[in-house]
C-alpha cells in the first residue's frame, strides 16, 4: 500500500539520504527507469514541462510499479491542483515559490482532511482506489503524504522561522542558485557563503523536526550538499541526464 511506503520513505529520510530525479516527460518509461535504477523518489513535474493532471497519474501507476515513491510539483499552492495531484495518487507534493508562513500554513490546510486541514474529500478517486478502499482507512492514511515546500528567494529566508514554525510540514527545499543569488554571488552554489547558509538552514530545520531538500545538477554539487546535511537530495532531470549521457557517447566514441 502506498501509506506504508510513504512511512518507509520517512523513516529513511529520518536515517539517511532520499535520492530522486526531477521528470519533465510524458512517458511513463523514464519513471520505470528510474525505479529500476534504485532512486528512492521522483518528482513529477506540472510546473515546468508538458505534463498534466492526466498524463500525470500514469507517470504515477508506472511509479507505483517500479515501486518509487512519486511525488508531485504542482503549479502552485491553490486548492484545485494540491487536491488534484493527491487524488491521483501522489505520495506528496512539492509546492514552488512559498515565500511567507500564511502561504505554508494555507498549503497544509488543503492538503490534510480534518482535523489538520480542510481538503475536498472525494472517496471516488485513484488514492482511494475508486472507492474499493475503506473510506475511514483512506482518510487516515491520506494525512501522512509529504508536504514539501520550496523556498527560492531573499522575502523566504527572511521569514524562514515563521515557515518552521508552520505544522505539517515535512520537507523545506532549498533553491540553491536564488539562495546564491541572495547572498551576491548569483550560480556559485558551492561558494563557502551558500554552504553555510545551507548549514545554518539545516540547524534550524532540525529543531523543528523538518528535514531540508535541495538540487544539484553535478556530482559534485550532490556531494557538497549531502556532507552538509541535505537529505532529499533532487538529482537533475530525466531529460538532462539522457542527454548529458547521449552527449558522453558521442564525444567518447564517435569523435
Amino acid at each position: 500500500m502506498l501509506i506504508e511506503d510513504i512511512k518507509r520513505f520517512k523513516e529513511k529520510l529520518s536515517s539517511g539520504t532520499v535520492y530522486g530525479p526531477f521528470s519533465k516527460t510524458k512517458d511513463p518509461a523514464f519513471v520505470e527507469i528510474a525505479g529500476y535504477a534504485g532512486f528512492d523518489f521522483i518528482i513529477l513535474d506540472l510546473e515546468h514541462g508538458p505534463n498534466s493532471v492526466e498524463t500525470v497519474q500514469n507517470l504515477i501507476r508506472a511509479a507505483r510499479l517500479a515501486k518509487i515513491l512519486p511525488i508531485v510539483r504542482v503549479k502552485e499552492g491553490n486548492f484545485s491542483v494540491i487536491g488534484e495531484a493527491l487524488d491521483i495518487g501522489a505520495a506528496g507534493i512539492q509546492v514552488p515559490q512559498v515565500t511567507t508562513a500564511e502561504e505554508a500554513k494555507r498549503i497544509v490546510r488543503l492538503a490534510k482532511f480534518f482535523p489538520e486541514g480542510m481538503r475536498g474529500l472525494c472517496r471516488f478517486v485513484r488514492a482511494a482506489d475508486y472507492s474499493s478502499m475503506d473510506r475511514y482507512e483512506y482518510i487516515k492514511g491520506a494525512n501522512e503524504t509529504l508536504i514539501i515546500v520550496q523556498l527560492e528567494g531573499q522575502e523566504a529566508m527572511n521569514n524562514l522561522d515563521e515557515i518552521l514554525d508552520v505544522k505539517g510540514i515535512d520537507i523545506l527545499f532549498i533553491g540553491t542558485y536564488d539562495l546564491s543569488q541572495s547572498l551576491g554571488i548569483p550560480g556559485q552554489v558551492n561558494h563557502p557563503l551558500v554552504m553555510a547558509k545551507i548549514k545554518e538552514i539545516i540547524e534550524r530545520c532540525k529543531a523543528k523536526g523538518i528535514q531540508v531538500g535541495s538540487f544539484a545538477d553535478t556530482l559534485e554539487n550532490a556531494k557538497n550538499f549531502k556532507e552538509a546535511g541535505v537529505k532529499y537530495l533532487a538529482y537533475s532531470v530525466d531529460v538532462g541526464l539522457f542527454y548529458e549521457h547521449c552527449k558522453y557517447i558521442i564525444d567518447n566514441l564517435v569523435r
